[in-house]
């Protein structure tokens, strides 16, 4: 029987919705680059929310990315629909497209609005062990018809070609405390890297600690991109920047709090967690330096 790839006609539209979140989207990329190898004449679009499409952005495997409303994305007439998502919104576009074809993965709910059920990563990886994200969403490709493989790398292009510089972008906030190195361990840290320091944080995060620092608040994605691509290394916590720095091929330093590192360690990149049965700030500085040093990277 053919699959469903096959089934697709020549320059097919493919729709992938992923809505948002920033690792999620990153962690989307090797996936989008494993189906446009094995049919090259489609055209993907990423039906994904504004602040995330710089995601996606220069990325030869993406044809556009779609806003996540119903008429743009009916409008747009893709041949099949795949939900990356889950979720009532995600499922309500995926019915809104009006794809012949509506892919999810079985344990969506709404299972009757998509007509092609995708199973568990295990049996389509052929692997026992839990699935990272990145080869869980590439599952969903493979089960549709792209040959199995290895899960490669995730993509990110930044606009501005820029040699690397002697800078270590420091990412020191995430989603909650418990995910959340110290701060002035973060500082202790960035003055033994040896690389000038740049903390990153969002318009919300209270950045008044590193002050002392060169700081980049409330920076649209472009210009994170930009300033990871042209970074030497960088350290932060288990949160979105940390997969677009190994998306980038950033040695990095990741802390983790109660996040599974199976699923959510930093994809394919030179890099060194750090975890603790006590939780994330239990995690000291001492071993932090030790992992830095075996990085290597120095200015």
């Amino acid at each position: 029987m053919d699959s469903v790839l096959e089934r697709l006609p020549e320059r097919a539209r493919v729709a992938a919705v992923r809505l948002r979140s920033l690792g999620d989207c990153v962690l989307t990329t090797p996936a989008l680059a494993l189906l446009k190898c094995a049919r090259p004449d489609l055209e993907i679009g990423v039906v994904v929310e504004d602040r995330f499409a710089p995601v996606f952005s220069g990325n030869p495997d993406v044809s556009r990315t779609i806003p996540p409303s119903w008429s743009a994305l009916a409008g747009w007439r893709p041949q099949l629909c795949l939900n990356l998502h889950g979720g009532p919104r995600s499922a309500q576009l995926t019915l809104a497209s009006h794809a012949r074809l509506r892919a999810g993965f079985e344990h969506f709910r709404f299972r009757p609005i998509y007509n092609l059920h995708i199973p568990a990563p295990q049996p389509i990886l052929r692997i026992e062990r839990k699935a990272h994200t990145a080869e869980h969403i590439a599952s969903a490709v493979f089960w549709l018809g792209v040959p199995l493989q290895e899960v490669p790398t995730a993509r990110l292009f930044a606009h501005a070609e820029a040699p690397r510089e002697a800078i270590v972008v420091i990412h020191p906030f995430a989603s909650a405390p418990d995910k959340t190195w110290p701060a002035e361990r973060f500082i202790a840290l960035a003055k033994h890297s040896g690389l000038e320091p740049v903390f990153i944080g969002a318009a919300t995060d209270d950045m008044t600690a590193f002050r002392a620092f060169r700081c980049v608040q409330g920076a649209g994605l472009e210009k994170v991109k930009t300033l990871l691509a042209t970074a030497a290394l960088f350290i932060g916590n288990d949160s979105g920047p940390a997969h677009m720095a190994a998306a980038l091929g950033l040695p990095s330093l990741v802390f983790f709090g109660n996040s599974d590192i199976d699923l959510w360690r930093p994809w394919k990149t030179d890099a060194v967690v750090l975890s603790d049965p006590a939780g994330i700030h239990a995690i000291p500085l001492a071993r932090a330096v030790e992992a830095l040093d075996r990085l290597g990277v120095k200015a």
